[in-house]
């Protein structure tokens, strides 16, 4: 029997205030906590909320043949937590339902995947599984990296974690004729792929209520035929879950959609299932082979990294991150390395993109700025002060090293003070 695999991403990024250096310390020297809680509430209301109390109805009603997974990011995960617990208790109860499955991902749903030395990746992902264990009482074993990252680098290094699959982007210039509705393996590493049907997904997620659109309206037997027409054994649909109520509001019909979408699926032969199941049912039919510089994602037209590497303000904001690495980590500091990591946040690239048409309108739907030379310019403004603020550290750590290397008479000096003394 053939299946459909539904996927949501749930995310909300670390905004950053519009920077001017005071007397604030810590995260909060940073990151706007007033503009995250209003559009964390915002969104809870019109997303979160009601479309989690839908799903978990779905389940019950179909006793289980309703099955989706999820990703939630660590970012979200720290929102909830502050801000509305009972939330993160209703995906809690998602899991301990048995019809949903939790993947893993960056804690900070970061462009970490994307440095050269894999090491700081990995550490977000150890992170990331370990907030999904305390906090939804889940382990996951398939991973979707942040905006469906995927060459044959990161696929290598999610093989070497034990992960049973990864999520991309099911994009012609890498499958060329193929179908995305297959399973397929990495090439050097043979980890299992999913590769999402962005026709299907974006019918919903973009196109729902687009009334210039030869699909609208779209009605759940409609979709659910097309879905039922399509070639291969799993039509992948992975989107953001903030389609539901916040970029398709509850007037344009999608709750009804939603409503109505399980059964109308379930009547014409297709089965709900995971992306776990999806492996463990299907052989994998094709070797993907994907270097490092044609890296794909789910973003935009070119579903590449040009979303956040695409011009030159992205390219020197991700630079100056990236070489901050190995003196953040030097300092020990904990809050100085949740900084650094939520600086990684790909949404802060994001909104510096230049793109114009439909995607522009897109980037700047989801931007707190009015231009992303603002973003730009706020986001390198902070990173001069961040810098400031690991350097001062850093002194601080190498100064008491030297106190202490001084007070014993047993240890000789291995390396100079930043002062100058030994």
């Amino acid at each position: 029997m053939r299946s459909l695999c539904f996927y949501f991403q749930v995310h909300q990024p670390h905004r950053l205030r519009w920077f001017w250096p005071d007397d604030r310390v810590s995260f909060d020297r940073y990151f706007d906590s007033h503009i995250n809680e209003k559009t964390f509430h915002k969104v809870a209301s019109k997303c979160y909320w009601p479309t989690n109390r839908l799903i978990l109805e779905l389940i019950d009603e179909h006793r289980g043949r309703f099955r989706v997974s999820y990703s939630i990011t660590g970012t979200f995960i720290d929102q909830c937590r502050e801000w509305d617990r009972d939330l993160l208790d209703t995906f809690s109860q998602m899991g301990e339902s048995g019809s949903v499955e939790f993947l893993d991902e960056t804690y900070h749903h970061s462009l970490a995947s994307l440095f050269p030395s894999k090491d700081e990746f990995v550490e977000q992902i150890r992170e990331h599984n370990a907030v999904m264990r305390d906090e939804i009482h889940y382990t996951p074993k398939v991973f979707r990296n942040t905006e469906l990252l995927y060459n044959n680098s990161i696929a290598s290094t999610i093989a070497g974690l034990g992960y049973k699959a990864i999520l991309t982007e099911g994009t012609e210039h890498v499958l060329g004729t193929r179908s995305a509705n297959h399973v397929y393996t990495a090439s050097g590493s043979n980890l299992p792929i999913l590769f999402r049907n962005y026709r299907l997904s974006d019918d919903i997620a973009y196109r729902f209520s687009s009334q210039w659109w030869n699909g609208y309206p779209l009605t759940a037997d409609k979709w659910a035929q097309w879905a039922a027409s399509a070639e291969g054994e799993v039509v992948n649909i992975f989107m953001d879950y903030e389609t539901f109520g916040e970029h398709q509001w509850e007037s344009t019909g999608i709750f009804e959609f939603l409503r109505h979408l399980p059964g109308e699926v379930l009547s014409r032969g297709l089965e709900f299932r995971t992306p776990s199941e999806v492996v463990e049912r299907y052989s994998p039919v094709g070797e993907i082979d994907l270097f490092d510089l044609s890296t794909i994602s789910w973003a935009d037209m070119e579903r590449d990294t040009s979303a956040w590497l695409g011009n030159y303000m992205q390219q020197r904001c991700f630079e100056e991150i990236k070489l901050l690495e190995p003196y953040v980590k030097e300092t020990g500091d904990r809050e100085l390395l949740r900084i650094w990591r939520s600086l990684q946040t790909s949404d802060h690239y994001y909104y510096m993109c230049t793109k114009w048409l439909a995607d522009g309108d897109v980037h700047s739907y989801f931007s707190i700025h009015t231009s992303p030379f603002d973003a730009a310019v706020n986001f390198m403004a902070v990173v001069v002060d961040f810098k400031l603020m690991v350097f001062k550290r850093l002194k601080e750590v190498n100064m008491g090293l030297c106190r202490e290397m001084h007070a014993s008479s047993t240890l000789g000096m291995t390396r100079p003070c930043l002062d100058g003394s030994r």
